[in-house]
């Protein structure tokens, strides 16, 4: 059954919950140095005050976070309106500017004049180099670099949103399974599997990939022309915004009976996401759900054909921190979400991926998909 738009994993954020995410942010910046944060409108935005604006614009809107002072959202004026119907409008301060004046001037007097700010990755270099112009002195660093983890653990209540936006994914996963694959486009299923995430409450289809025969061996192939074809491997990936949260997941199955070899290769990848999976749990490092995942295909003589990172952080966004990879030494935590994802890429042949998105917990991990990974027979 789909979930609709009173259902409690859609219950509205309110100004508290904006007011103490950031509030929270504000300190974090100031703990790690920071005169403040700079968030221009992107995930960060909507993550910290509900505020999505409905097109981008060369117009300066960026919120003001530091410490010990108000925050406030510096918005064109003819865009004020929308901004004060945000869920975390009541929590902050708009001070808005007309065309024909100069915002930058407008939002200078809320900074420190030689302060190091944190800055939205997405913020647009017109705007940086704004600023700068009226704040020499001051100096700023992306959010990547200052504060990967700003998103990173989340709340019980988007934890639900979460759980629910995979247990959608799933239930187009299931749904997929008895569509016709054999003689139809690589595109005819993924349109399929986006009317399915739709029909399951998504509000948003970020990606459907379908990856073929042998463009199951490219991770990142793009619904294509190819007919698929009895005996062909297909890499399903797909995902998408439900609630405003993220689902991605990735099942691979197989066009008839599959041989010898393929099963084999399907059984090493799900060992290994069972083994990256089994890694989770609080104090351990991203880079050792990796390598746990990893050893399982290097050991089977695959580690060559693994060739992306077992894992991303997801929220409001598909893809955020924290990446389970090698060198991530950043100590998982309760609250954590991120996918689970290794695969085996035969170039010219095929591929297999099987991915699900886990939550860290007290006790170690818990999967938000629980969509069969055995490997599933279509026609």
């Amino acid at each position: 059954m789909t979930r609709d738009a009173t259902s409690p994993d859609a219950a509205p954020f309110t100004a508290d919950d904006y007011a103490a995410r950031m509030a929270s942010a504000a300190q974090t910046a100031a703990d790690a140095g920071l005169a403040g944060l700079l968030i221009a409108p992107g995930p960060d935005l909507a993550h910290l005050t509900g505020y999505r604006p409905t097109a981008e614009t060369e117009r300066l809107t960026l919120l003001v976070l530091a410490a010990g002072h108000d925050p406030v959202l510096v918005v064109p004026a003819l865009e004020a309106p929308d901004a004060a119907k945000a869920a975390g409008a009541p929590a902050l301060t708009l001070r808005d500017w007309a065309d024909g004046k100069n915002p930058y001037a407008v939002a200078a007097p809320l900074l420190d004049v030689a302060g190091r700010f944190g800055v939205s990755d997405n913020t647009w270099a017109l705007h940086l180099l704004g600023l700068q112009r009226e704040l020499p002195a001051s100096s700023y660093v992306p959010l990547t670099d200052a504060l990967p983890m700003l998103r990173a653990v989340k709340d019980e209540r988007e934890l639900e949103r979460l759980a629910a936006a995979g247990e959608a994914a799933d239930a187009a996963y299931e749904q997929i399974l008895h569509v016709p694959f054999a003689g139809r486009r690589e595109t005819d299923v993924a349109e399929d599997l986006a009317a399915l995430l739709r029909a399951h409450g998504h509000s948003q289809v970020d990606f459907t990939v379908v990856g073929s025969g042998p463009n199951g061996a490219n991770p990142h192939h793009e619904a294509g022309e190819r007919v698929i074809r009895r005996g062909d491997m297909v890499v399903l990936d797909f995902g998408g915004l439900r609630h405003g949260y993220g689902s991605d997941i990735s099942r691979t199955v197989h066009v008839g009976e599959p041989t010898p070899e393929e099963q084999r290769v399907h059984d090493i990848v799900r060992e290994a996401q069972q083994a990256g999976f089994a890694a989770v749990r609080p104090g351990v490092s991203c880079q050792d759900v990796d390598r746990a995942a990893r050893a399982v295909i290097t050991e089977f003589g695959y580690g060559d054909r693994f060739i992306h990172r077992t894992g991303h952080g997801i929220g409001v966004t598909t893809h955020e921190p924290p990446y389970m990879v090698e060198g991530e030494e950043q100590p998982l935590v309760p609250g954590m979400c991120f996918s689970v994802e290794p695969g085996v890429y035969l170039p010219g042949r095929f591929g297999v991926r099987i991915e699900d998105i886990v939550t860290v917990t007290e006790a170690g991990g818990r999967r938000l998909n629980n969509a069969p990974r055995e490997l599933a027979i279509v026609e």
